[in-house]
């Protein structure tokens, strides 16, 4: 081992060590305790991807499941120990499981126990009880056979040749009033258990006292057992808990991807993760790397949130991705100078990037970034600078008169892109739309609620005619059918793009989000529709925005805005003439789509309350 290495030896991990070094486990109970949480299911399949993409960004165990409890955690350690797992990833898989049951003196003969060992796995860990009122009351057991239990289950796994964690069940709860705890970790090591997990169960004890606990029962048990932590949310202080555990001495920290779990959820693996690498010195004053990729921790958080089937939280520390968003013009005029002055770390140290946001709050700053990012302001061409100064502050008007209507560009760097672009002197639009048509029609209203319980949808036709003028051609028309008005819509527009934009094909529409924005309003409320696109090719995403009295037409912009940068990021030539330097500066002006189906409206558009900005379409 390097003198900076996190992964540490199982069998030869000694307290001395510790003085010298800071070695500490990561243990991820995504799978397991993680799928406790509210309104998560996953499958086996989902659970062996998982396991594979957390194997690889170097997690040292990964607590799979328990295998004596439910056919879907039976059937993954069974496919794992098929070899449907690498053998890297099958070594550190984890079976959950408890201690023996009371009553059965002989660990020999419980079920859930030879299913430990039978899992295929080489560490096993078991939860008991530890605190003597959970003993009495919840469990029903008396507090000698308690420990009975414990160590009787470790000593017996021990001998079947597995390695022991042993989970604490409310630890902290536990040594409030007396040392029943304390004592469930001295039989439990004594029986030959490698590690003991003090676990705040209940989510409510606060850093100092964990810190001060964890240094207690460190000095209490033989050197050579290793010394853990699992704490759970409920009084928002996981992160900090399991910190405080590592000053405490710790060595082992057990949480989950994006802190998902039961009620509040567990200790978050994406925050204490960069805290331990990028904040040792003010940690524990102690050299602390780990074997993960940090820089690819954005998109394991990203992965197993896609899996599990959960929205990614934007303003998630460190992975969300406004954790490097900085959207008041003071702040992005800072930021410029240096990124230090509002950003706590280099947002590429975890694998996430800095984000400039557009909105009404902004001031030229945002928008010069933005034209920075998107590579259309050369910096050495002194005349398209002081040109592109000017547009600038038109472009920054624009944006705050169409926020005030109800935009909101924040999310939306897309849209914020074409903007910039349809201000480009030069700039040859892809397509344009010249109109479009919806029709939807309903056999039989009346029936509707029923059919729609019985996932009946046959009845429902929604058919889009588009005529759209693509570059160098002729105008024409293409109709398509589907599912709804917005899905006709992209059927259609995508099938007169098909034929000379190939690429059209892997852009699907990955959310579609509705917000009204004046309730008061009842029908004639403004709406906001904001849509996420996905390339199916290469995984990237971007979203932009549409606002209208008319749903269809607020979606219609959205839409066509997301086929356009879809259009121009897969394009093999630039839509940009560099004519700064050979013609006048233009006035920087902006084309509408009224909520009507024609482009020709936007007086009555523009009086409405509401624009839509689908600029020379």
């Amino acid at each position: 081992l390097s003198s900076v290495s996190l992964v540490f030896s199982r069998s030869s991990f000694s307290r001395e060590r510790v003085q010298m070094q800071a070695q500490v486990g990561i243990y991820c109970t995504t799978l397991r305790d993680g799928t406790q949480g509210e309104g998560i299911s996953v499958s086996c399949e989902d659970k062996l991807r998982i396991a594979r993409r957390v194997s690889e960004f170097g997690i040292d165990w990964i607590e799979a499941g328990w295998p004596g409890s439910n056919p879907k955690d039976q059937e993954f350690f069974a496919r794992a120990k098929r070899g449907e797992l690498d053998e890297t990833t099958q070594s550190k898989l984890v079976a959950f499981g408890s201690t023996r049951r009371k009553g059965l003196p002989d660990p020999s003969k419980d079920q859930q126990l030879l299913a430990l060992v039978e899992s295929g796995c080489s560490t096993v860990c078991i939860v008991c009880k530890a605190s003597a009122w959970q003993t009495a009351k919840i469990l029903g057991a008396s507090l000698e056979e308690n420990l009975d239990m414990i160590s009787s289950s470790v000593e017996w796994l021990c001998k079947q040749g597995m390695n022991v964690h042993v989970d604490l069940e409310h630890y902290f709860d536990g040594t409030n009033n007396d040392s029943y705890g304390l004592d469930c970790a001295l039989v439990a090591a004594n029986a030959g258990a490698e590690a003991i997990i003090l676990c705040d169960t209940n989510g409510g004890t606060l850093p100092w006292i964990i810190e001060e606990k964890t240094r207690l029962v460190l000095e209490a048990l033989p050197s050579h057992v290793q010394v853990g932590i699992h704490a759970h949310n409920d009084a928002g202080l996981a992160v900090a808990n399991s910190l405080a555990a590592v000053r405490g001495g710790a060595t082992i920290v057990q949480g989950t991807i994006n802190g998902v779990g039961e009620r509040c959820g567990n200790a978050d693996l994406c925050s204490i993760l960069p805290a331990l690498e990028l904040k040792k010195d003010v940690l524990i004053n102690q050299d602390i790397s780990t074997n993960c990729q940090l820089d690819h921790l954005t998109d394991l958080s990203r992965f197993v949130d896609e899996t599990l089937n959960l929205a990614h939280e934007d303003s998630r520390p460190y992975v969300g991705a406004s954790a490097f968003a900085h959207k008041g013009g003071l702040h992005v005029s800072a930021v410029a100078k240096d990124s230090r002055a509002y950003e706590h770390i280099e947002p590429e140290l975890v694998g996430n990037a800095q984000r400039v946001l557009v909105s009404e709050l902004s001031g030229r700053a945002n928008i010069w970034s933005a034209l920075e990012r998107s590579g259309l302001h050369d910096t050495s061409n002194l005349n398209s600078t002081e040109a592109w100064r000017v547009r600038a502050l038109e472009i920054l008007r624009d944006v705050k008169a169409l926020e005030a209507l109800g935009y909101s560009f924040e999310g939306a760097e897309a849209s914020v892109h074409l903007l910039l672009l349809h201000a480009s002197p030069g700039f040859c639009p892809p397509f344009k739309v010249i109109d479009y048509a919806i029709q939807i029609a309903d056999s039989d209203l009346a029936a509707t609620p029923a059919r729609c319980l019985a996932g009946d949808s046959d009845h429902q036709t929604a058919r889009a005619t588009v005529k759209l003028a693509l570059a160098g051609q002729q105008p024409h028309l293409d109709v398509a059918e589907g599912r709804g008005p917005v899905d006709a819509l992209a059927g259609a527009f995508k099938k007169a793009l098909r034929s000379t934009f190939a690429t059209v094909d892997n852009i699907a529409i990955a959310d579609y989000k509705v917000r009204i924005l004046d309730p008061k309003s009842a029908s004639r409320a403004a709406t906001r529709v904001h849509i996420l696109f996905k390339d199916i090719a290469t995984g990237k995403t971007w979203t932009t925005v549409g606002v209208d009295r008319n749903i269809i037409s607020a979606s219609a912009n959205a839409l066509v805005d997301g086929l356009e940068y879809g259009i121009i990021e897969h394009a093999d030539f630039c839509y940009l003439c560099d004519i700064d330097d050979f013609m006048p500066l233009p006035q920087v002006t902006t084309n509408y789509l009224s909520s009507s189906s024609s482009p020709n409206n936007e007086e009555k558009s523009i009086s409405n309350g509401v624009v839509a900005p689908i600029t020379a379409r």
